[in-house]
């Protein structure tokens, strides 16, 4: 089973509905849950599992960076295959569009852990977000369902 945790802080110079709704616009599916990290500072977070990334899927493809994404859920896997992880620029998302930052920004990102219970479930997953492509074209495309 693929589990998805995505989470952001909220700095105190950030409009908190804005950051919430750059998180909705790239997790629709994905409800969040804000914890006061102190009187200047709070945080989102939400879990969900593979159908919660469906928009992320669509955006990937809409965009043309089925490429970049699949370096950068590679660059992010763990020793052992089973997760991985990635951040998103909380900015870019503001506006629904996806940008992976080479670093955290310095309001802090969107960061995404996904987690696999094999690792044979997490290269499944892999082809169903970022198939293999020729020329930027996917090679196939997997359903959901056989993740």
């Amino acid at each position: 089973m693929i589990k998805v945790t995505v989470s952001a802080k909220v700095n105190p110079t950030e409009d908190m509905d804005k950051v919430r709704e750059a998180i909705n616009n790239i997790f629709p599916d994905i409800e969040l849950v804000e914890q006061q990290l102190s009187e200047y500072g709070s945080d989102f977070s939400g879990e969900g599992d593979k159908f919660a990334l469906r928009h992320l899927h669509y955006l990937i493809r809409e965009e043309e960076i089925i490429d970049t994404s699949r370096t950068w859920l590679n660059a992010g896997l763990s020793d052992d295959g089973k997760s991985t992880s990635f951040i998103i620029s909380k900015q870019v998302a503001t506006v629904g569009r996806l940008n992976y930052p080479a670093q955290e920004e310095p309001l802090g990102s969107i960061n995404t852990e996904i987690v696999a219970d094999s690792e044979r479930e997490m290269e499944r997953f892999f082809d169903w977000l970022t198939p293999p492509t020729k020329n930027g074209v996917p090679e196939f495309e997997i359903n959901i369902d056989s993740v």
